[in-house]
């Protein structure tokens, strides 16, 4: 990395759900666990794969699609109280997260998380990932009174770390994320490895760059 590009990216804020963890597995679950109680057909890995990034309402709406909107709450609670009785159980970093993370340290870099997860989720899961919990600046899907794409958690988070947003950078996998960065003042980074449904046009999300994986965006960097 050379000392101009260190000067000029003096931050790295990092989506978490589809960017730093691969939480699906725990999310699928957590959802199959709520259709089993109804007695409904439990969906596949490469469903909660697909919609984890939008989260409880995402994986539920695809379940139940009309029948959602009306059982909202109920349904959520369900689902909440499954995923937080077993938050860690297969969720794991993704490969290169550890080494990314040291490096951009090494190199006086700073990173955070800003995630639409809801706070007591993200605070509960994230000490199980020390390189996680080290990170300073968490910002939560309800820390702030608006959630992505606004582009406040962002900005709130590069305030928190102390650093203009011009050099900034921001890594997510979902359309939000890119339109967040975007409207934070940031170059924006689409990870192509997470959760991004079949049905998807990443290409037309207008990230100013996309990696396959994690240690690619050091390349990137340099």
């Amino acid at each position: 990395m050379s000392n101009a590009q260190m000067t000029q990216v003096k931050a790295v804020l990092f989506d978490l759900d589809g960017t730093l963890l691969d939480t699906a597995p725990d999310m699928g679950a957590a959802l199959n666990a709520v259709l089993r109680e109804e007695g409904r057909p439990p969906v596949g890995p490469e469903v909660a794969k697909s919609f984890s990034s939008h989260g409880s309402r995402g994986l539920l709406e695809y379940a139940y699609a009309a029948e959602f909107h009306a059982r909202r709450e109920e349904l959520r609670d369900k689902f909440l109280r499954y995923y937080a009785a077993n938050i860690a159980a297969d969720t794991q970093l993704y490969s290169g997260i550890s080494e990314l993370l040291a490096q951009l340290s090494a190199n006086g870099i700073a990173t955070a998380i800003v995630t639409n997860k809801p706070q007591a989720m993200t605070e509960q899961l994230i000490p199980y990932f020390p390189e996680l919990a080290a990170l300073p600046v968490r910002v939560s899907g309800d820390t702030l009174a608006v959630a992505k794409p606004h582009p406040d958690p962002i900005l709130y988070a590069a305030e928190q770390l102390a650093i203009d947003p011009v050099h900034c950078w921001y890594v997510g996998d979902a359309e939000r994320d890119i339109q967040a960065g975007r409207a934070a003042g940031m170059k924006t980074v689409l990870a192509r490895y997470g959760y991004i449904a079949a049905n998807e046009q990443p290409e037309q999300w207008g990230a100013d760059y996309s990696i396959e994986h994690p240690l690619q965006l050091l390349e990137l960097l340099s």
